[in-house]
């Protein structure tokens, strides 16, 4: 399929309902207002075709963006276009999901994610956290820089009260993603989820809750001392 066939079906599938929906929850023009549930099996009819992947993305649309992260491989992507997706993302559901998805695939995501977390730009500090819980949800402990995570739980409840509205979400995901999946700092992350208490966040004319980090670690544990690791944060 071409860059401009997928564009006409993505086009075809949107709905207004929809898009309202998505205005609700802060996505940005360009975009049709297309379910992630009707993206899915186009995705699968893509998956394979890296260079459409990239292409969709470039676009800006929103819809299209979504769509090329859920079939594009991350580990074949050089760290530029990583950084480009991060700075191109069309609104924060790209930044929180998509970027991570395929950020964390790749050899040097923690390196990415760790620098996005110091840049000046909302959606990318809001990648970075994303993509370093969802490299917490997948690797195997001995191949986390465990350190650098430590220091990063460390670093949360000092930043945390003065940072952006949805970046402070991220950081509660963070601490949420470690104390489930990281055995070595499951303790430490229960720590600092004591020290955070309720986050507030700004969440719009949306149903979206903020969970409380403690208790939902310990509800996606299910009663053992750390949850076993995904095989992708892919959804």
């Amino acid at each position: 399929m071409k860059l401009k066939e997928a564009m006409a079906a993505l086009q075809a599938l949107g709905s207004p309902a929809v898009k309202t929906l998505w205005l609700k929850h802060g996505a940005k023009e360009p975009f049709f207002g297309v379910k992630i549930g009707d993206l899915q099996p186009l995705a699968k009819k893509l998956k394979g075709d890296q260079a459409l992947a990239l292409e969709l993305y470039a676009t800006g649309n929103g819809d299209a963006q979504y769509l090329a992260g859920m079939f594009a491989d991350g580990a074949q992507m050089t760290a530029k276009q990583l950084q480009s997706w991060a700075d191109l993302a069309a609104w924060r559901m790209i930044s929180a999901t998509i970027v991570p998805w395929v950020a964390s695939e790749h050899p040097e995501g923690f390196a990415l994610a760790r620098a996005w977390t110091d840049s000046k730009k909302e959606p990318v500090v809001i990648a970075g956290w994303n993509t370093l819980g969802a490299l917490g949800t997948i690797l195997p402990d001995d191949q986390l820089p465990i350190k650098e995570l430590g220091a990063l739980l460390d670093r949360i409840p000092k930043t945390l009260p003065a940072a952006p509205n949805r970046v402070r979400q991220a950081m509660n995901g963070f601490v949420i993603a470690i104390g489930t999946y990281v055995a070595p700092l499951a303790a430490k992350a229960i720590a600092t989820a004591r020290k955070l208490g309720k986050v507030e966040v700004d969440v719009g004319d949306t149903d979206c809750k903020i969970p409380e980090a403690e208790a939902y670690i310990l509800k996606s544990r299910r009663g053992a001392a750390i949850a076993p690791k995904r095989k992708t944060v892919r959804c």
